[in-house]
């Protein structure tokens, strides 16, 4: 099975991106470019390919590529972003994953869907319905992937910008997230707290290896009790603009 993973370079523009839940600081551009450099290294250390997408340096956030795009089963559902400034940032996304061979599908007006918004355990998909994604973004997605045989369940989305910025998945299928993030718990069928709001986020590159941001080291230490490898990368500079590890790629599991 290919492993391929979507990147896309920072924007000069960078340090104009969107903040909605935390206090605007400044964004350290060189330092920037360093932290994505570090993030694209442990994704090939780990075995993925990466394939980078063509630049929008006119889109402040287009480096978080995540929200462009959902793939499920090979197919890729190209969001339609909450965000004005944001929607441009599709065009390159889907032009790399038809060059790769992907079905590709789009979410239509009115409806709106950020990436960061879907959280994909097994064939459940859950879908934060908050300032970026709304009500026919879901329906829209939920109509996409029931043949598919992906189940579509909405999560109210208050606390924070995403849902992955509250919540994401172990690769045994155990969510994890910071409590005060979450607006409920009850909906996960497993849900285990994490002492760190920057450990709400895990990339899952294989069963057993997972990265998790540099800012929350008891976050990782706790994982790794739980018998996973875990890579601790610096995204600090991205947690400025309410970004996580999970922001900066886009895993395409299943080619051809």
């Amino acid at each position: 099975m290919s492993r391929i993973a979507l990147v896309r370079q920072p924007s000069p523009l960078l340090d104009d991106g969107i903040v909605d839940h935390i206090e605007k600081v400044t964004v350290d551009l060189e330092r920037a470019r360093e932290e994505w450099r570090g993030y694209v290294s442990t994704l090939q250390a780990h075995g993925w390919t990466t394939v980078e997408v063509e630049p929008a340096d006119d889109c402040p956030d287009s480096v978080f590529i995540e929200d462009t795009v959902v793939m499920f089963k090979n197919v890729a559902v190209i969001s339609r972003p909450g965000a004005d400034s944001r929607k441009p940032e599709t065009a390159g996304t889907r032009k790399a994953l038809e060059a790769l061979g992907c079905p590709v599908v789009e979410i239509q007006a009115p409806g709106t869907l950020d990436g960061g918004d879907v959280l994909k355990v097994g064939d459940t998909v859950y879908v934060g319905r908050g300032g970026r994604t709304n009500a026919e973004g879901i329906a829209q997605l939920r109509r996409i992937l029931a043949p598919l045989g992906g189940t579509v369940v909405a999560v109210p989305v208050t606390k924070v910008l995403h849902l992955k910025t509250a919540v994401t998945a172990l690769p045994d299928g155990t969510v994890i997230g910071y409590p005060d993030f979450v607006d409920d718990q009850g909906i996960f069928p497993r849900f285990l707290a994490v002492p760190e709001p920057h450990g709400t986020a895990v990339v899952c590159l294989s069963d057993s290896d997972l990265i998790i941001s540099a800012s929350a080291p008891k976050t990782a230490a706790m994982i790794r009790d739980l018998g996973y490898n875990v890579t601790e990368v610096a995204i600090a500079e991205y947690e400025k603009l309410e970004g996580c590890p999970t922001c900066l790629s886009v895993r395409v599991r299943a080619l051809g």
